[in-house]
């Protein structure tokens, strides 16, 4: 058992993962830790949640849905395509029973924050509002399941899911939990369903247009990249691509700016579970003075510009899509960690 004290610099992390509040309008002294508050270890959880899983396939389906921890191949296998256009491995989620997708629901809840969990179903959901055609296959029976090496709480292994536009790597290394790569993305960005209107990312898009609002004029021209839009630098198959320091910063923002930058990066650190968004975000916190905030496009609320987050411990990536309609309704994203992809600094 972790205690929170011990991974927590400062209240501005703690307010991320309680999503408390934090007045960083001016420069003070550095705050008091908070006092020790007992995170439970959620490792036994997942792994208990994976077996249970493997427990209600056949002989043949777990042959399918297990590889071995050192199938580095299988590890890179994913992609934000659909189905016809790319061929994943594993178990197909429209072939599963219902016990057997309860059962997998329960491996992803025990690993994402209900946060996290709540936002990788909607945008899973946003794939069944899309029409299959010219032999693409949409919806949310085209997602895949695999596992690599062997549920453990003290050996490494992964579980993977995912298919067109969100994607969760999930590497288990004892008591810590890397979800990186993972693709965060949706088409439709907005959708109605059972009369309630979605957007998956609507509150990521919000936090970064608050950030570039807030910046000066000097801070923006650090800032503002380009004019328009442009395609994700790290997305699948970019697994060695190094990362490029451009846009404002965090030595440049103000407290304020400090805070609103940690927030939008909250987003993606909360996806996992609350012990391990705890140590994640202080780890990103760290070295924020020497974390980048870039953008493309208009500086206005349309929805249609290109973020990038890029530090030593992360990289967002948030890029509009034309093929299919408005851009701001078709978004490919990416959540990284240079130096911990699938676990490599836990395992």
């Amino acid at each position: 058992m972790r205690t929170r004290s011990a991974l927590l610099a400062t209240g501005v992390t703690l307010a991320l993962v309680t999503g408390g509040a934090v007045d960083a309008s001016a420069a003070g002294p550095a705050p008091v830790p908070p006092p020790a508050v007992a995170v439970a270890d959620t490792t036994p959880a997942i792994v208990s949640a994976a077996n249970a899983f493997l427990a209600t396939l056949t002989a043949a389906q777990k042959t399918a849905v297990q590889y071995a921890w050192t199938n580095t191949a299988q590890k890179q296998k994913w992609s934000n395509l659909p189905q016809g256009l790319y061929t994943r491995s594993g178990l197909m989620w429209g072939n599963l029973t219902t016990p057997q997708q309860n059962a997998w629901l329960a491996v992803m809840q025990a690993t994402l924050s209900p946060e996290g969990y709540q936002r990788v179903r909607q945008e899973w959901r946003a794939d069944d509002f899309l029409t299959s055609g010219g032999g693409l296959l949409y919806g949310q029976k085209y997602y895949w399941i695999a596992l690599i090496g062997s549920p453990s709480a003290t050996t490494p292994w992964q579980w993977q899911w995912g298919g067109h536009h969100v994607t969760v790597n999930a590497t288990v290394s004892g008591t810590e939990v890397a979800l990186y790569p993972s693709f965060i993305g949706a088409q439709p960005g907005s959708y109605t369903d059972a009369g309630v209107a979605v957007k998956p990312l609507g509150d990521i898009w919000t936090s970064a247009y608050t950030l570039v609002s807030s910046l000066t004029t000097a801070q923006k021209a650090q800032a503002v990249r380009g004019s328009t839009y442009i395609d994700l630098l790290y997305g699948p198959g970019q697994d060695a691509r190094a990362p490029i320091y451009e846009g404002v910063p965090g030595s440049s923002l103000t407290a304020a700016q400090k805070a609103t930058l940690l927030t939008l990066i909250g987003k993606y650190g909360n996806l996992v579970n609350a012990e391990d968004a705890a140590s994640r975000l202080a780890e990103v916190q760290a070295t924020l003075d020497q974390t980048y905030f870039a953008w493309y496009g208009p500086t206005t609320s349309t929805g249609a510009a290109y973020f990038r987050v890029t530090g030593p411990r992360v990289i967002i990536e948030y890029s509009p899509q034309a093929m299919g309609g408005t851009a701001a309704n078709h978004i490919h994203g990416i959540y990284r960690d240079p130096e911990n992809d699938y676990g490599a600094a836990i395992s």
